[in-house]
């Protein structure tokens, strides 16, 4: 088999390699900016709490895809499933921390949230990358 070849063959396997480390990524970055920096410094209201929480889960997902998403081609696919990944990963991880999994509205927000995120981040990230 030629060089081209047995790389092509591959991709897949490091297309999966780039969304784990998107989404991983992604869940350091949620948590850093949500445990301490956003809500304790600017002493934030608990109304506001859920809107910034998504803004930082979106954030944290685009710059994920900037980081991990070198490959060329079907970058909105990648980043959908980094983001639909992301979404379910930060729903069992935050989940855990409140101490107990509550099965509502706001999984079904938090899903389609991370998964347009992932969507429109991974087409922003192929366009910066072409650039």
């Amino acid at each position: 088999m030629s060089e081209k070849g047995r790389a092509l063959s591959l991709e897949p396997k490091y297309y999966a390699m780039e969304i784990a480390k998107a989404v991983i990524i992604a869940v350091i970055i949620s948590l850093v900016l949500l445990s301490a920096f956003v809500i304790r410094l600017f002493n934030i209201g608990s109304e506001a709490v859920p809107i910034i929480n998504q803004v930082i889960k979106s954030l944290s997902i685009l710059l994920a895809c900037l980081f991990s998403l070198r490959r060329p081609g079907c970058g909105w696919v990648r980043g959908l499933i980094a983001g639909l990944a992301y979404g379910i990963m930060a729903f069992c991880i935050f989940s855990l921390l409140s101490g107990g999994f509550v099965f509502d509205l706001s999984l079904l927000n938090d899903l389609v949230t991370g998964t347009a995120s992932g969507l429109i981040s991974g087409i922003i990230s192929m366009a910066v990358r072409r650039n």
